[in-house]
C-alpha cells in the first residue's frame, strides 16, 4: 500500500526539486495516514512499531500522538481550517481520552509529566501538544467540552511545575505557557515559565545567530528546530513586534550561515544529535520565509526546503509501511540516541511550518533559485560557535570543520566513555557521516599512549576567520583515554584547519607527549560504491600512511574506508597534512596541491601550486596568514624556517 501519493513534478516553478506546496501537503497527509494505523482505539497513543526508547512504551505512544499532531496542525492551519481527512477530530478524541486519567496503566491514558531525570519525556511532547492546540484553536480547542479543556490544561501544567533538562527543554514549558495565555488561561505560573525560559535563552546566545544548547558549547541542529523556532514562532503567533524583532533579527543572522549547510543534493549537514529528525533541519528556513526574517530569497528558501524533503523521500527514509524509520536515509542504529523512540523521527513535522505560508505567499509563487552552496565555492568562518564552513560548487559538497561544538556539559568530566562521534570529529559533511564508536574514527587526530588511542571531548576554541575564498578555525583539547590513566599530565593538542577550494590544511601541535607515544590523523570515511574520493597527504611530521576499515559503515554507506597517517611523538611536536573530500571525477593528486613546505617547532608555511599563494600557521602566538602570490613573493625573505 502506498501512503505517499505525490502530485506530478512542476519543473517550471521548481526547476531544482520539482516540488510545490501541494507536495508538502500530500507528504503530511501520507505520513499521518500511515501513522494512524497504529493508534489505540480512542487515538490517545500512536504505538508505532519498533524498539522502545529509554522512556518506555507508553511515553513512546504519547510521542507518536504529539509529533504527528504537530504535522496535522500545520497542515490544517495552513489550509485555514480545511480538513478533508478529519485529522483534527481524531486528535480531539485522543486528547480527551489521554487526559481522562493520566498515569493509569490502561489502553489510552497519557503518562504524567515529571522532572526530566524521572519521567521527563512527556514534557518534550507537551510542547507539540500545546503548539498544535494553539495553531488549531478555532477548529479544535474552542469546540472541546469545558471538562476536556480543564483536563488538558491540568496535564499541560505539569511542564510548568517540574524541572526540565538544562537546555532547550526550558522552551517546552515556555511553549505550553504561550498556549495557555493565548486561550485566556495564563497566570503567574505561566509568566514565570516564560520569563525563566527566555532569560536562559539570552544567556545561551553566543552571537552570529547561534545559541548554545544549554550552558556548555553544544551547537547543532537544535539551533534551528528548537532554539530559534519556539520563541520566533511564538512571537509571530502572538503578534509581539518587539519580540519578533529581537528573535527575528537573530534568526536572520543564523540563516546567513545555516543556509550554507545544505548540499547541492538537498542534504543538511550530518552533524550533532537527533539526526533522525531529518528534514526538520529545514524548519528554520521555513520560519524565516514565513516571518520575513531571512537573508534568503523566497526561491532560495523553497529550494532548500523542498530539496531537503526530497532528499530524504528519495533515499528511503519512508518505508514500505509509510512510516519514517529510525535513521538517516533508512534505518541506521548509530545515528540514534537512548531517547530515540519509534515516533521520534516525526519531529520532522516541524518543517511543515512552511504550510503556514499561504499558497499566494512568495515562498510558493517565486521560482526556485540555487541554494547558497550551488552559487559558487564558499568559505565562511564563525568565531562565535567555533565552526568553519567550506562548500564546493562543482560537486555540491558542504563540509563543516568543528573547532567549537561539543556535547559536554560544564559540570561533566571529560570521560572517554562518553565519546560522541556526532560531535568529537574534526569535520562533517553533507555526503559523509562519522564512523561508529567501535570502529576506526574518521577525521580524528589521536594520541596513542600504551596502545590506547585518545578521544576529543571538551573543545576549546582559539579563533576563526576568513578571507577571499579561504578561511580557518582553531581549537585545543585535552586528550582523554578510555582505559588506563584517563589523561596524561600536561598533554595537550592544539589544532588549526585552513581551507581553500576542496583542500584542507590540517595542522596540529602536540605538547607534553610522553616517551613512546604515537599520533594518528584520519580522513573522511567513504564507501567502495560511493562516487567520492577521500585522501590524506603528509606535509610535515608524519612517517607512515595506510587505510583503516570501518565495517559498521556510516549513515551513508554500510562499509567504509578511511585514510590514515601515523608517526611517533614526544614532548612538543608539529604535524601538518592535506586532506580532501570530493566528488569531482579524477581529481588531481593531493601531492600536487603544494609545491613547498617550511616548518619549525611551532609554525608551518606552505606554498600552493595553483597560484603561488602562501599560508602560514604559527602557534606562539596563534596566527594564520594567507598571502597572495604578489604578497608572498614580497615577503619571501621572512619565511618561517628551513624547507623540509
Amino acid at each position: 500500500m502506498s501512503f505517499l501519493r505525490l502530485p506530478r513534478e512542476d519543473r517550471v516553478s521548481s526547476p531544482y526539486t520539482g516540488y510545490t506546496r501541494a507536495h508538502w501537503e500530500a507528504t503530511a497527509d501520507g505520513l499521518l495516514a500511515a501513522a494512524w494505523r497504529w493508534a489505540t482505539p480512542r487515538g490517545a497513543l500512536l504505538d508505532l512499531p519498533g524498539r522502545p526508547s529509554a522512556s518506555g512504551v507508553r511515553s513512546d505512544g504519547l510521542e507518536g500522538y504529539a509529533r504527528t499532531f504537530l504535522a496535522a496542525a500545520f497542515r490544517v492551519a495552513g489550509a485555514e481550517g480545511e480538513d478533508p481527512h478529519g485529522w483534527l477530530d481524531r486528535y480531539a478524541q485522543g486528547l480527551a481520552a489521554g487526559t481522562r486519567t493520566p498515569g493509569r496503566a490502561d489502553a489510552e491514558s497519557w503518562p504524567v509529566i515529571l522532572d526530566h531525570h524521572i519521567q521527563g519525556q512527556p514534557m518534550v511532547e507537551s510542547a507539540s501538544v500545546a503548539l498544535g492546540l494553539r495553531l488549531t484553536r478555532t477548529w479544535l480547542w474552542d469546540r472541546l467540552d469545558c471538562a476536556v479543556q480543564d483536563r488538558a490544561e491540568e496535564w499541560l501544567r505539569g511542564a510548568l511545575r517540574h524541572v526540565p533538562a538544562p537546555n532547550n527543554w526550558y522552551l517546552f514549558a515556555c511553549t505550553v505557557a504561550g498556549f495557555l495565555e493565548s486561550v485566556g488561561r495564563g497566570d503567574a505560573e505561566t509568566t514565570r515559565a516564560r520569563e525563566r525560559a527566555l532569560d536562559l535563552l539570552e544567556s545561551w546566545y553566543r552571537g552570529q545567530g547561534w545559541y548554545a544548547d544549554g550552558d556548555g558549547r553544544a551547537f547543532d541542529h537544535y539551533n534551528g528546530w528548537a532554539l530559534h523556532l519556539y520563541p520566533t514562532l511564538d512571537a509571530h503567533l502572538t503578534g509581539s513586534d518587539s519580540e519578533l524583532a529581537q528573535y527575528g533579527t537573530r534568526l536572520h543572522e543564523h540563516l546567513e550561515s545555516f543556509g550554507l549547510l545544505f548540499g547541492g543534493d538537498g542534504a543538511p549537514i550530518h552533524f550533532g544529535r537527533s539526526l533522525t529528525y531529518r528534514f526538520a533541519a529545514a524548519s528554520s528556513v521555513a520560519l524565516g520565509a514565513l516571518t520575513g526574517h531571512t537573508p534568503l530569497s523566497p526561491g532560495t528558501s523553497r529550494r532548500l526546503l523542498s530539496g531537503s524533503l526530497r532528499y530524504f523521500l528519495d533515499r528511503g527514509s519512508v518505508g514500505d509501511d509509510g512510516l519514517l524509520s529510525l535513521g538517516w536515509h533508512g534505518p541506521h542504529e548509530a545515528s540514534l540516541q537512548s531517547y530515540s523512540a519509534p515516533a521520534s523521527p516525526y519531529w520532522a513535522s516541524k518543517a511543515f511550518v512552511c504550510l503556514l505560508a499561504p499558497a499566494a505567499h512568495p515562498l510558493w509563487t517565486a521560482t526556485e533559485e540555487p541554494a547558497p552552496s550551488e552559487a559558487g565555492d564558499r568559505v565562511l568562518a564563525l568565531p562565535a560557535p567555533g565552526l568553519l564552513i567550506q562548500s564546493t560548487r562543482g560537486d555540491g559538497i558542504v563540509r563543516l570543520h568543528n573547532h567549537g561544538s561539543d556535547h559536554v556539559r560544564p559540570h561533566e568530566s571529560e570521560s572517554a566513555d562518553q565519546d560522541d562521534p556526532l560531535y568529537a570529529r574534526q569535520a562533517y559533511s553533507t555526503r559523509t557521516g562519522p564512523t561508529a564508536r567501535d570502529n576506526a574514527a574518521d577525521n580524528h587526530f589521536g594520541v596513542e599512549v600504551a596502545g590506547v588511542r585518545s578521544v576529543r571531548r571538551r573543545i576549546h576554541p582559539l579563533g576563526a576567520g576568513h578571507g577571499d575564498r579561504w578561511g580557518w578555525a582553531a581549537s585545543w583539547h585535552t586528550p582523554v583515554f578510555v582505559s588506563g590513566p584517563p589523561l596524561v599530565p600536561g598533554l595537550r593538542v592544539e589544532s588549526v584547519t585552513m581551507v581553500r577550494g576542496r583542500h584542507e590544511l590540517r595542522v596540529h601541535r602536540v605538547v607534553g607527549a610522553p616517551h613512546g607515544a604515537r599520533v594518528t590523523q584520519t580522513g573522511w570515511a567513504t564507501g567502495p560504491d560511493e562516487s567520492l574520493h577521500s585522501a590524506l597527504h603528509p606535509l610535515h611530521g608524519w612517517s607512515g600512511r595506510d587505510e583503516q576499515r570501518a565495517p559498521q559503515g556510516t549513515a551513508f554507506t554500510r562499509w567504509a574506508l578511511l585514510p590514515r597517517l601515523t608517526a611517533g611523538t614526544e614532548g612538543t611536536a608539529l604535524y601538518a597534512a592535506l586532506a580532501t573530500l570530493t566528488a569531482e571525477p579524477e581529481p588531481a593528486p593531493l601531492a600536487e596541491a603544494v609545491t613547498e613546505v617550511r616548518a619549525r617547532a611551532d609554525a608551518v608555511e606552505v606554498r600552493w601550486a595553483d597560484d603561488g599563494s602562501r599560508t602560514r600557521i604559527a602557534f606562539e602566538p596563534l596566527t594564520v596568514e594567507h598571502l597572495d602570490a604578489v604578497a608572498a613573493q614580497r615577503d619571501a625573505s621572512s619565511g618561517v624556517g628551513e624547507e623540509n
